[in-house]
């Protein structure tokens, strides 16, 4: 797991800071990570991109290094928009008015929602094993609940989600997060890094935006995706990459469809790999996304 070519960068917001490692040269591309890890789930197919592209990889606001939203009732300060708006304002800072975006997971989310607010900024954008927050909800049934239990509890008023997995992390990282595939893939799971993961769980400041994102999620995430819908669609290309033997196609069936409605050019496949795609599969992800990208 290395970083080694990359700067290490606290880039100041309106919000506060966000931090970010930076490398390699060519055509800026901002990656974004998901739930519940940091920046450093890029460690492998960032070196790869970086051959090609000014890679920017960063924690979101809530996680690692970066700064920490104060909880409000509608939970707008960890919205996807006010994430994205942190985004935007990092890439500026390090002098990037338009670039590519790719996101893993919560992530994901971030990334689309950013295409969506600042179709000027965004020239184009992955989402790697999401369908919109908006869709998520508006098809849920008996089995997301029971595939994606995990969204209702988070999504739990403060502080019931908080102190449950306060009470044994060690429980709900090996039996939930793992779960989903982290750290299974020979190879491609360093001790150093898993153990990093497993500490998230006991910072209660991550644990509370954890709960929060998925908070905003629930409420005023999908608020912005049903405004949305019908009305207005994601300009720049889109790259859509899933687990093939994931959640996505047993709950949605062909996953292009779901995202088609959503931007005027969707492409993509599933790949042979855990939710942790990113990591379980870094050459295919970069190479697919280097492909994707070409002269954008």
């Amino acid at each position: 797991m290395t970083f080694d070519d990359f700067a290490q960068h606290e880039l100041h917001t309106d919000r506060g800071v966000i931090f970010a490692r930076v490398g390699g040269s060519g055509p800026p591309l901002l990656l974004l990570h998901g739930y519940p890890q940091t920046h450093r789930m890029w460690h492998a197919a960032a070196a790869r991109l970086a051959e090609r592209f000014t890679v920017v990889a960063t924690d979101l606001a809530g996680y690692g290094a970066s700064l920490r939203p104060v909880p409000a009732a509608d939970h707008a300060p960890h919205s996807k928009r006010a994430l994205a708006l942190d985004q935007v304002q990092a890439m500026a800072a390090l002098g990037h008015e338009r670039f590519a975006v790719a996101g893993h997971d919560r992530g994901g989310r971030v990334a689309y929602r950013m295409a969506l607010d600042h179709p000027d900024r965004v020239r184009a954008a992955g989402v790697f094993d999401v369908v919109p927050t908006g869709d998520v909800w508006a098809r849920a049934d008996a089995q997301l609940a029971l595939t994606y239990w995990h969204w209702a509890f988070l999504a739990q008023p403060a502080p019931l989600p908080e102190r449950l997995i306060a009470g044994d992390p060690d429980a709900f990282f090996d039996l939930h997060v793992r779960a989903l595939g982290l750290g299974r893939e020979p190879g491609r799971y360093p001790d150093e890094l898993m153990a990093a993961y497993r500490r998230i769980l006991d910072d209660p400041g991550t644990v509370e935006a954890i709960c929060e994102d998925y908070r905003a999620g629930a409420g005023i995430d999908r608020a912005h995706d049903d405004a949305d819908r019908g009305t207005r669609r994601i300009e720049c290309p889109l790259l859509a990459l899933w687990s093939a033997r994931g959640a996505l196609p047993r709950l949605y069936g062909d996953v292009l469809e779901v995202w088609r409605p959503w931007a005027r050019e969707v492409s993509g496949h599933g790949l042979d790999a855990s939710h942790f795609l990113v990591e379980d599969r870094p050459q295919e992800v970069a190479d697919a996304l280097a492909g994707f990208l070409g002269g954008r």
